[in-house]
């Protein structure tokens, strides 16, 4: 071995068929170059292209930080030999095996080169598929584009069957172990895909390519697909915690802001307010009724036409007035914000002239039809994000409101032919991930250009590095059902394994709940519950019957939904939702701590019961429980007409239950009462004993641990 701080000769071993600068290691063969190097502390970075120089591309991975760049290559060390070489940085090491030879099925010389992952104990974690033999196989396989610069890519590794897999982001489905899962590598309403994953093996990989493409976790192969790109690209690190993997992979590709206040207590939502004073109004009926209130939402549509980025002055005669009288409530005003631009908007022509929206490249170019034709703007355009943040700033920021919903951002085509179009930076095959990253970097950088430390802003999907631009991730227009909200469990675990640790929901569903049924008011208590333990607790929702919204001059505008506010499902519900905002106060203190964490150890807020107990082989597979950092355990009620659950306490820790003050001993399943006002919550080891009695009305809120039971 040599140690990195002393390059090899390079000119002196040109006989050998890898090449090292320094830490990086370089083989070509085949009209292939494949590069190996240290990027951040336990953790390489692997990149190949056909005929040409890997490209430093910044989809998500940022540079290594000065400190631990250094660190990682002063302590990595290369090998350097005749059949390959061997690259250790910290716990984790790369075999690179290289050969040449006569092939005689096609008559002439070839080359390849394997890969393959150790951690510090020489425990393989994964490695490229061989080439079986007469098989012929290619780990690296790159099939060319007819009439495309880029390739179609399958990269194809071998892996462990009996390992666990988390992350991905988000995806529709009550599935917590991906093993033997299959991905669209997409954006949907609903759907954000996050390429990240973490095994229970101890390593964590980042497929660095935003192409659209599938990612497959067979027992026999994983494989990642792009449809197109000019690169394989990918990172991995090796840890032996999943803490550890999420520390590296938030230090990889961002950290989290510190989550300002507002983020940590109670949002208020519905579809929609249409009008400033019924906006106002309820604002000031939390304030009567001591309801605590951190942001209220002015929803879509409260806009002339889609994509003119400002209020329509009939309905919204004074927003600078209203955001003040809000302040003094002790409320902030959020804003809804399309990406897409409307045929009719007064836009329209200015950002078209400037090529400044998305373009289709086949048939009529229209995108969407949603209350009109329109087109979506083109974010990946830095131009675009300038001119979005200069019209926001001058529409909406000068009224004095900073916080904004960036709705749309997969973008949802009406069809999602993602080959129908093409962005600043390419193709959308190739490129159509990194779009809800961009979309919430032009606020981002915007707002902190002009000197805003404090950015929170809403978005409906997320792409790897989403979370460095201040990006709160919502799950998207889900139904309003026991099914679906199971189904936000395991995907607020995933996300925050895949790096997005800001998650919220829409409590009680979007579609379809109606306010005047006695099911719905069920599901939207159990909802409610989940929502105080989430990130962010903000109620939100389509509901059901619509009042019609018309102009003075008789035109109709886009309706809005039934009352959704606290006190609209009747005194009963009204109790227990009041005992549960109440509640997510007394928790500020502690959601703020995680926040720090999250901000400073890349930390997810939202967490599997593996995250903080790896040693219980139990807790990997636990998929309707979560931890609210690292001591108050959750487990809502996911099922209609449930009074009652079963709860696994992981094993390593004592456990007592929030509502009787009973404690237990961890690795055991205990069976928790669940009356509709209570969702069992456990606290690891005697934590947060101002919480016990704030889940149900039979414990005088405040009374300590001691004196419960």
């Amino acid at each position: 071995m040599t140690d990195a701080t002393t390059p090899l000769p390079t000119a002196d071993r040109a006989d050998l068929p890898v090449r090292a600068d320094g830490a990086r290691l370089t083989w070509r063969g085949g009209g292939e170059t494949l590069v190996v190097e240290p990027w951040g502390r336990d953790s390489v970075r692997v990149r190949a292209t056909i005929l040409g120089d890997v490209e430093d591309t910044d989809w998500a991975l940022l540079p290594p930080a000065a400190e631990a760049s250094t660190e990682a290559h002063a302590g990595a060390q290369v090998e350097v030999r005749a059949d390959g070489a061997t690259l250790v940085n910290g716990g984790l090491r790369v075999e690179l095996t290289a050969s040449t030879g006569f092939h005689e099925i096609v008559g002439y010389e070839v080359s390849h080169c394997e890969l393959a992952f150790y951690d510090a104990d020489g425990r393989l974690l994964l490695r490229e598929i061989d080439r079986g033999g007469s098989l012929q196989l290619r780990a690296r396989n790159f099939r060319p584009r007819l009439g495309d610069d880029g390739h179609a890519l399958t990269a194809s590794f071998e892996s462990d069957p009996d390992e666990k897999l988390y992350g991905m982001g988000q995806y529709q489905q009550h599935v917590l172990d991906l093993k033997g899962s299959t991905f669209e590598l997409a954006h949907r309403n609903s759907q954000a895909s996050v390429p990240f994953v973490l095994s229970s093996g101890g390593y964590g990989f980042l497929w660095h390519d935003p192409a659209i493409g599938r990612a497959t976790f067979a027992r026999n192969r994983t494989e990642w697909h792009a449809e197109s790109t000019r690169q394989l690209d990918y990172w991995v690190t090796a840890a032996r915690t999943p803490a550890q993997i999420s520390r590296a992979y938030a230090d990889a590709t961002g950290h989290a802001p510190m989550m300002p206040e507002r983020g940590l207590g109670f949002w208020q939502c519905k579809l929609r307010y249409w009008n400033q004073e019924q906006l106002l109004e309820v604002a000031r009926e939390h304030r009567r009724r001591g309801l605590p209130l951190d942001v209220i939402v002015s929803d879509f549509f409260h806009w002339p036409k889609m994509g003119d980025y400002r209020f329509e002055e009939e309905f919204w005669p004074d927003p600078t007035a209203m955001v003040d009288e809000l302040r003094e409530l002790g409320a902030e005003l959020m804003v809804s914000v399309w990406p897409q631009v409307s045929l009719e908007s007064e836009n329209d022509s200015y950002l078209r002239r400037n090529n400044l929206l998305v373009r289709a490249d086949r048939g009529i170019d229209v995108q969407m039809s949603f209350q009109g034709p329109s087109t979506f703007l083109d974010v990946t355009n830095p131009e675009t994000r300038r001119w979005l943040w200069e019209t926001c700033r001058r529409n909406y920021g000068a009224h004095g409101i900073r916080t904004f919903w960036l709705d749309e951002a997969e973008p949802e085509y009406g069809v999602y032919d993602y080959d129908a179009y093409r962005y600043h930076l390419g193709p959308a095959l190739r490129v159509g991930n990194v779009y809800p990253q961009a979309f919430a970097r032009a606020f981002y950088e915007g707002q902190r250009a002009d000197g805003e430390t404090d950015v929170v802003n809403l978005v409906r999907c997320a792409w790897a590095g989403s979370q460095r631009y201040g990006a709160l991730v919502w799950s998207g227009d889900i139904s309003s059902t026991f099914e679906d909200l199971a189904r936000q469990v395991t995907a607020g675990i995933h996300m925050g394994v895949a790096g997005i640790p800001w998650f919220t929901t829409d409590i009680g569903g979007f579609h379809r709940g109606d306010v005047t049924d006695p099911a719905f008011h069920e599901l939207l208590v159990r909802w409610f519950q989940l929502g105080a333990f989430s990130p962010v607790m903000r109620l939100h929702g389509d509901r059901l019957p619509r009042e019609d919204v018309v102009a003075a001059d008789g035109s109709p505008r886009l309706a809005s939904g039934a009352p959704n506010e606290l006190w609209s499902f009747g005194e009963e519900v009204y109790g227990m939702l009041e005992r549960y905002v109440h509640l997510r106060e007394t928790l500020r203190d502690y959601v703020r701590d995680v926040m720090r964490a999250a901000h400073t150890d890349g930390q997810p807020v939202l967490r599997g019961l593996f995250h903080d107990f790896p040693d219980d082989p139990r807790a990997w597979d636990v998929d309707d429980q979560f931890l609210l950092g690292p001591d108050v355990l959750v487990a809502p009620v996911l099922t209609a007409g449930a009074r009652e659950r079963d709860v696994y306490l992981p094993a390593g820790a004592r456990w007592t239950d929030a509502a009787t003050g009973a404690v237990h001993d961890g690795g055991v399943t205990v069976r928790a009462d669940a009356p509709l006002d209570v969702v069992p919550v456990f606290l690891r080891d005697g934590a947060l004993p101002q919480v016990v009695g704030r889940t149900t009305g039979r414990v005088a809120p405040g009374t300590p641990v001691e004196a419960v039971g």
